[in-house]
């Protein structure tokens, strides 16, 4: 599924662009400018081992110093892992296809977009108690509620006198001290 590139401003369209250039799988694009003001734009990009999220995340880094755009920062180069390019106002993350799965970038963003959703309205409770004609109010009925079964007598003891047993059980006998005789 690729996005509309042309609808990008130019520094996210060279970053997906360069990602698209070196087989980049599954590029997500994503605008958080409501959602953070540390950057506008966020891409996600999946690489099939460590050397391809490096050489993934190095082209874009490339792509960005030709166009005269100075990447802020590139972590995470050694592992290959997860390799973060910052580029101010876009932030590329190149991940490996475990991480992906295991921090699911997407999803945390989108949590924040559903949160902005407007909430529906409750229905109004109705009151517990009824005014009769006398003016007096009758006791709302109480929901039953599931009580545990309370411990008897006779289980009790039994419990105790188990313990008892184990507690007054030796670990181990001992062999009868030998007494020393002198020849």
């Amino acid at each position: 599924m690729r996005p509309n590139i042309k609808k990008l401003d130019p520094l996210a369209r060279l970053a997906y662009e360069a990602l698209d250039d070196l087989k980049g799988q599954d590029i997500t694009v994503l605008d958080v400018t409501k959602l953070t003001t540390v950057t506008d734009t966020m891409i996600i990009c999946t690489g099939t081992s460590n050397r391809h999220v490096k050489s993934l995340a190095q082209n874009v880094a490339e792509e960005a110093k030709h166009a005269g755009y100075q990447p802020l920062g590139l972590e995470g180069t050694e592992q290959g892992e997860w390799v973060l390019v910052d580029l101010g106002g876009v932030v590329v993350h190149v991940m490996q296809v475990q991480a992906r799965a295991f921090y699911q970038l997407e999803k945390l963003w989108a949590v924040a977009d559903e949160a902005e959703a407007p909430v529906e309205a409750k229905p109004k409770k109705k009151p517990a108690a009824k005014k009769a004609a006398t003016g007096k109010s009758k006791p709302a009925a109480k929901p039953a509620t599931k009580k545990a079964p309370a411990r008897t007598a006779a289980k009790k003891p039994a419990v105790r006198k188990a313990a008892v047993k184990k507690a007054a059980k030796p670990a181990a006998k001992k062999a009868p001290a030998r007494k020393a005789t002198r020849k």
